[in-house]
């Protein structure tokens, strides 16, 4: 079925976001067809705003609409730990946690040469010259448990090293609530690797 043009470049564009497939855009195309039109217009706006006023910080490289973040800004915040993550969205799940009083450098991604993503890519050189102020002591890599979050972990503690800076990696195991038969041996093994004494 060919639907007119106003709504074809509608289900493309939401098929352009992750995750979303054909059926899925023409579902949320027809939704915003049906909604009221302050409703879209407020979304249009909503996006175009949050395209046009946000930037990314000049230090860490979290996303930001000062510049720098306020994080950042945060005399409070101890400035002598960083803590690595991957994305702007890791830095969020950091903070929830009310527990991190250090600051952060966000990558933009994680080496990946399956997908030509390499060292060069993200943001290690920014990292690196962070590295150059002698009040860093310690740099914590909070990168995903996965493949390329090991491998760019790796290569970044190593980069690290040579500065005489800490370099420690967040622990990985079982979720609070989880059951060990459940779990698969990498998990577990991770677990034991991370165990702390009580």
């Amino acid at each position: 079925m060919f639907y007119p043009e106003p709504i074809s470049r509608l289900i493309e564009g939401f098929m352009k976001l992750p995750g979303i497939g054909p059926k899925t855009a023409g579902r949320l195309a027809f939704y915003v067809l049906n909604m009221k039109e302050d409703d879209v217009l407020d979304l249009a706006k909503a996006l175009v705003n949050a395209k046009r006023q946000l930037q990314y910080c000049s230090v860490c490289n979290n996303i930001t609409d000062l510049d720098p973040c306020h994080i950042c800004r945060d005399k409070r915040r101890d400035q002598s730990i960083i803590c690595v993550v991957q994305e702007p969205k890791d830095v969020v799940a950091m903070e929830k946690t009310r527990e991190f009083e250090g600051t952060y450098h966000v990558l933009q991604g994680a080496i990946s040469p399956m997908d030509g993503i390499g060292p060069e890519d993200i943001r290690i050189p920014d990292l690196l010259k962070r590295l150059g102020d002698e009040q860093v002591k310690e740099v914590i890599l909070a990168t995903n448990p996965n493949v390329e979050g090991e491998a760019t972990a790796m290569y970044i503690s190593r980069l690290v090293k040579p500065f005489g800076i800490r370099v420690t990696r967040i622990a990985h195991g079982l979720p609070v609530g989880g059951d060990l038969e459940y779990a698969d041996e990498v998990t577990l093994t991770k677990a034991l690797e991370g165990r702390r004494e009580l």
